[in-house]
């Protein structure tokens, strides 16, 4: 066993902080971009917790999170909070690499904690609070429609144009509203798959533990989660509005589901076609920018299940 010195330890904590934090920073103040940003904040943590061990990756968090307060300020705790539920998944998924479990009960069981840390979080928030979780949600999705508006405006964009999109805005907020569930699951998937992938060749350069979980462009989704998709979709059918919403957010998160299942099938034949590096990146840019691209992703995730586009059943066999 390697035995590293204190001081280089240390020293270690301190540049993972900065970096940590620098990157929040950033994540904080880009604006439109920083949700890219957003990405990589688990990341510093994800590599130094696994260097270093659990004491020193929840002392990364810990003081990254307190720092972050100290700059955006008390009254916007839930940018604090934002920030360390992303580095959880970096504190988290180490603990779980170290089970040796499949990939998709890795994510799973990683999103599952981040998830319900943030739920109990958030009942904590009612309970000190005088104003709701719903209704703080609510007041900022209406102010930043409001801010959408005055932006077209300052665009010159027509004022048909303005005032349709206004008579619309109370429809938008309320679907935005009710989907918010599925939106947070999403997007913590999502991370939580992203920063996966980015350790698996960090981790790889670096020497340190990281689980075999095969060729990652060969995974599928169980096949018992059609089930949920199906019901979701026939949710949608009933005229009860939460049904609807039931339905609507299920679909939302098996979307995302099957989106990783056909972007494996994507991998898959790039590297079948051997795609240079340069064009790879060019395609998956335009799967994240182009929406048809996007579903044309998703809906070969979810036909894969009967049509095998891999042809991994006469493999298996």
């Amino acid at each position: 066993m390697i035995h590293i010195a204190r001081s280089q330890i240390n020293k270690d904590i301190i540049v993972a902080i900065a970096i940590t934090t620098l990157v929040s920073m950033a994540a904080l103040c880009l604006g439109a971009v920083g949700p890219l940003v957003g990405l990589f904040i688990p990341l510093p943590v994800l590599f130094y917790r696994s260097k270093l061990g659990r004491s020193s990756g929840l002392l990364i968090l810990t003081a990254v999170t307190l720092i972050v307060t100290s700059v955006v300020g008390w009254k916007s705790i839930g940018t604090a909070v934002f920030v360390f539920e992303l580095g959880l998944v970096g504190l988290i998924l180490p603990e779980v690499f170290e089970m040796n479990l499949s990939v998709e009960k890795t994510v799973g069981i990683t999103a599952g904690v981040v998830l319900t840390t943030g739920a109990l979080m958030l009942a904590l928030y009612s309970l000190v609070s005088t104003t709701s979780p719903w209704a703080a949600a609510s007041d900022y999705l209406e102010k930043s429609a409001k801010l959408a508006l005055a932006m077209y405006r300052e665009m010159e964009v027509s004022e048909e144009k303005i005032g349709m999109l206004a008579q619309s805005l109370e429809g938008i907020l309320y679907l935005m509203l009710r989907i918010i569930p599925a939106i947070v699951i999403v997007m913590t998937l999502f991370v939580v798959w992203s920063n996966l992938l980015l350790a698996r060749f960090l981790f790889g350069s670096k020497r340190l533990f990281y689980p075999d979980f095969g060729r990652l462009n060969q995974w599928k989704a169980p096949e018992p989660l059609i089930w949920p998709a199906i019901v979701s979709g026939a949710l949608l059918l009933f005229s009860h509005p939460g049904l609807k919403m039931l339905g609507i957010n299920g679909l939302i998160v098996m979307m995302m589901i099957y989106f990783f299942q056909g972007i494996a099938i994507v991998s898959f034949y790039f590297e079948k076609k051997e795609f240079s590096k340069l064009l790879r990146a060019i395609l998956y840019g335009l799967i994240a920018i182009q929406q048809l691209l996007l579903i044309v992703v998703i809906a070969m995730g979810f036909f894969d299940t009967w049509i095998d586009f891999r042809r991994t059943r006469k493999v298996e066999r």
